[in-house]
């Protein structure tokens, strides 16, 4: 069944959307003293709607702005989204995006929410503000950064960028071979990297573990644009440089086996795929001992340095290479 908006109205709909959600729609949502972060995504820029189911779409959205709160050391609090929608679409669609963007909202304890809805010449996007803030007294616990602080990273990088590049791939052969003689393509082999990209996760009780042993970052960055990125621009916004180990860098097996299918360097995937949805954090060195026994999730990757070394990837034999972004310039 297709529902039109026009047959509901927009204030109809939004009624429908926060029933039964336990949000009411706050149009005057604020924080004082918190951190606040804005995010457009268009169809066709950001995602593709070939591949992109609408729910893990709301769902991965609503996790593009949790994830910078996290990176800076605060805990989500309000979010503000605009969606804009062409008449591609219906009531149903939005329902399901809608869907997605709920249940990230309640994983990670946002307390407020509003919603506004917009007509759309070119298909979809969406705007979201998102707020965050510190239990009192934090502030004054977070050190100035300083070289040989610790570089962590809450999990495996590399999957997502091989998620999508074997969903593009199949959407090649599909449009390759039309509508009609496209079959539906066994993926279950890929399952892991699918849902790195589809729909990544990230834990939500960052902030409690780090306040419960104590562990307070002198930096953070949310790494969506590859390690290699997060890297550069953290250590540059402590004005300082950076290490990063080679054989310190969490890559998982599957990684390494679509890298090996599609013959590709699993290494180049990790630091400059993308869309990996993971903390960066640079913590001072008297961390280590508690971050290795107490926080497993974490990575130790490196370090940050002077900053006349610049952002630099370590070998196995010691030899440094230069880091290099997403444009191939070296950092």
């Amino acid at each position: 069944m297709r529902t039109e908006f026009s047959q509901l109205g927009q204030a109809e709909i939004i009624r429908q959307l926060f029933q039964d959600s336990g949000f009411d729609n706050n149009p005057s949502i604020t924080v004082k003293g918190g951190i606040e972060f804005h995010k457009v995504l268009m169809q066709g820029v950001d995602f593709d709607l070939v591949y992109n189911p609408l729910k893990h779409l709301g769902f991965k959205a609503v996790l593009r702005l949790a994830g910078e709160i996290y990176a800076s050391f605060h805990k989500p609090e309000t979010l503000s989204v605009i969606i804009g929608l062409s008449s591609h679409f219906c009531v149903e669609d939005l329902r399901e995006l809608w869907s997605g963007m709920l249940e990230a909202v309640r994983l990670h304890g946002f307390k407020a929410i509003h919603l506004e809805l917009e007509p759309s010449v070119n298909g979809l996007y969406m705007s979201l503000s998102a707020t965050g803030c510190r239990k009192k007294g934090i502030a004054g616990k977070i050190p100035a950064p300083a070289s040989k602080d610790i570089l962590c990273l809450s999990g495996e990088v590399g999957a997502a960028y091989m998620g999508q590049h074997v969903l593009e791939r199949e959407k090649g052969a599909f449009l390759a071979a039309g509508s009609e003689h496209a079959k539906q393509p066994d993926l279950s082999k890929y399952k892991f990297l699918l849902a790195e990209y589809l729909c990544p996760q990230l834990p939500s009780n960052i902030i409690e573990r780090f306040e419960a042993e104590k562990i307070y970052p002198s930096a953070g960055i949310f790494v969506t644009r590859g390690l290699a990125d997060a890297v550069h621009h953290l250590a540059a916004g402590c004005g300082l440089g950076a290490k990063i180990y080679l054989d310190k860098i969490p890559i998982a097996s599957q990684t390494f086996q679509m890298a090996e299918e599609i013959k590709i360097d699993p290494v180049t995937a990790a630091l400059n795929g993308g869309d990996d949805y993971r903390i960066l954090f640079a913590l001072p060195i008297s961390c280590f001992e508690t971050l290795h026994k107490e926080i497993q999730t974490f990575d130790v990757i490196g370090h940050l340095c002077h900053s006349d070394v610049g952002s630099v990837l370590v070998s196995p034999d010691g030899a440094e290479f230069p880091l290099r972004g997403l444009d191939g310039a070296a950092e």
